[in-house]
């Protein structure tokens, strides 16, 4: 069992950024795809960003890529998402999941686990 804490959400102006973080209680982080997705009020669950399990490998959402960063620290079962030059549109509840395998998944369905979510507000 995977279980995952987001934390570093908040209130921000355009323009500004934020380091969300995703703290997993799991005993090898390492055998575990990481990624980050969000969810707009009325819109689906949206993919923003993947890491392969050691670190090498990531993928991102067009409308993010040079604006946010993906990261994880293995040693300290953590991962990271920063958020630069913060836009409205990125308003949103921002998910940790985790999947096994080494495939770098961008579909929610093809995770296994999911945190609470934290809540990104971005104003104009």
């Amino acid at each position: 069992q995977v279980q995952l804490v987001e934390s570093g959400g908040g209130l921000v102006q355009a323009g500004g950024s934020l380091r969300l973080s995703c703290a997993a209680s799991v005993r090898t982080f390492s055998a575990y795809v990481m990624g980050w997705f969000r969810q707009a009020p009325g819109k689906e669950r949206e993919f923003v960003a993947v890491i392969s399990r050691g670190g090498g490998s990531t993928d991102y959402l067009d409308s993010v890529k040079d604006r946010f960063t993906i990261s994880r620290d293995n040693a300290r079962n953590t991962m990271y998402l920063q958020m630069n030059s913060l836009k409205p549109e990125d308003t949103a509840v921002y998910y940790c999941a985790a999947r096994t395998g080494t495939y770098i998944a961008s579909t929610p369905s093809q995770y296994d686990y999911w945190g609470q979510g934290t809540q990104v507000t971005v104003s104009s």
